[in-house]
């Protein structure tokens, strides 16, 4: 199996920065809630995977930059 790429990174790395910056970024992100956040990254991520069509939409957007890997190294 193949595993999809968009703008030379994988659909998986993709979807693990854009679930981790929602969850992040969640009003509900507080330190009573951390079980909550982790919970609402990971179902975030593995739907993210599912959907790569989905996924590839919310690159490029303010959701995530398209250069977001080249300016987090």
């Amino acid at each position: 199996m193949m595993m999809s790429e968009y703008l030379g990174y994988s659909i998986n790395r993709w979807a693990r920065a854009i679930s981790i910056r929602l969850s992040d970024e969640w009003d509900g992100n507080t330190i009573e809630n951390k079980e909550d956040v982790k919970m609402l990254q990971e179902v975030l991520e593995e739907s993210l995977k599912m959907n790569v069509e989905g996924c590839k939409k919310l690159i490029g957007s303010s959701i995530i930059e398209d250069d977001y890997f080249d300016s987090n190294l």
